[in-house]
């Protein structure tokens, strides 16, 4: 019997192979080759082939679901939209410094007139410290109450979905049941079902503060310098390129290591359900080895989604600290050209 890492080896190189030919013809990839066939005493189902529906009508099915909590979701949304806005405020404020505290001679404060800004040096800088720890504040308590109201809603809507998975599962006709293995059927109630639910952070809320905050630091870099503006569109295919890493790449993963979990469910499950038999016919190393060999082939498919995630991961980190230092050296020579052309006269101070 080979041992269960070489066996696991095996296994996991034969995924990345048809992983590899499923670029070139598009089809599911499950984590093992051997594909269980229907019991042939069984009555076959006809009817029942696999299911491909579009984007947009699960998008509909979703908000089906999230019935009841709709309007939960827009004061989440506004309040997430707030929490953002106040977020982005106190970054003017270290402009105020530069310009209004530090400069000499300071240049004039631009706040709307209601705000009562000093124009003292001292205590304009206090003013601006102050203000800017309570914006802190108030975009964290804002920002904490969207998300307990989304982590509510997620939880509700799990029990709400496990439910209803739960109540469709044991109407299905007994051919249909037999299909489902008792541990498929425990990691699809528990995970799956679950799953559904966690959209509401993955594919609303994430997204949407991902899209407010950008929206807004391109507003910024507008009304600073359109050339500003253009420097931060040049991230705009990095991002893209990005999302469709993970999901052409990264996804699939994530939907094998699944398929990988539910078969050791299934087949730990099955082992102990079953173990008079076991113990009769002596194959407690048999479904030890086999537990073992998917263990390890899981394994290798989390590492392998793991180096695909730290990939994107470091490509972001050499990024950002890169398109920082390139606005700072920017930045800095249009302050020196502005300073050598006010001690040449040709710029009033």
């Amino acid at each position: 019997m080979p041992s269960p890492l070489r066996a696991s080896r095996l296994r996991y190189l034969e995924y990345r192979r048809r992983l590899k030919e499923s670029k070139k013809n598009p089809k599911p990839v499950v984590a093992d080759a051997t594909v269980p066939q229907p019991d042939p005493l069984l009555p076959k189902d006809k009817n029942h082939k696999p299911r491909s529906r579009p984007f947009l009508k699960l998008l509909t099915e979703f908000f089906q679901l999230m019935r009841g909590h709709r309007a939960t979701l827009g004061w989440v949304l506004v309040a997430l939209t707030i929490s953002t806005g106040l977020g982005l405020v106190p970054l003017y404020g270290t402009k105020i410094i530069f310009d209004s505290v530090l400069r000499d001679p300071p240049l004039p404060v631009h706040l709307p007139a209601w705000v009562p800004a000093p124009s003292q040096p001292r205590q304009l800088l206090t003013f601006v410290a102050l203000g800017m720890v309570l914006l802190a504040a108030a975009s964290a308590f804002v920002g904490l109450w969207s998300r307990w109201q989304t982590t509510r809603m997620t939880k509700r809507m799990q029990v709400s979905v496990r439910k209803k998975v739960f109540d469709h599962a044991v109407r299905l006709p007994l051919h249909r049941v037999y299909d489902l293995k008792s541990g498929g059927v425990a990691s699809i109630l528990r995970e799956d079902a679950g799953s559904v639910a966690d959209l509401i952070f993955s594919m609303i809320y994430n997204p949407a503060r991902a899209i407010i905050q950008l929206i807004s630091i391109l507003v910024i870099l507008t009304i600073v310098d359109w050339r500003l503006l253009i420097a931060g569109a040049a991230l705009l295919p990095l991002v893209w390129l990005t999302h469709r890493t993970w999901i052409g790449r990264i996804r699939p993963i994530f939907r094998a290591i699944r398929s990988t979990r539910q078969q050791m469910d299934s087949h730990a499950t099955e082992s102990f359900g079953g173990m008079r038999v076991v113990r009769s016919f002596s194959r407690q190393q048999t479904e030890a080895a086999t537990f073992t060999r998917t263990g390890h082939l899981m394994a290798r498919q989390e590492i392998f989604a793991w180096w695909w995630s730290r990939g994107i991961d470091m490509a972001w980190q050499v990024l950002i600290p890169f398109m920082s230092a390139l606005l700072l050296f920017w930045g800095g020579n249009r302050i020196l050209s502005d300073m050598a052309k006010v001690h040449a006269g040709e710029l009033s101070p």
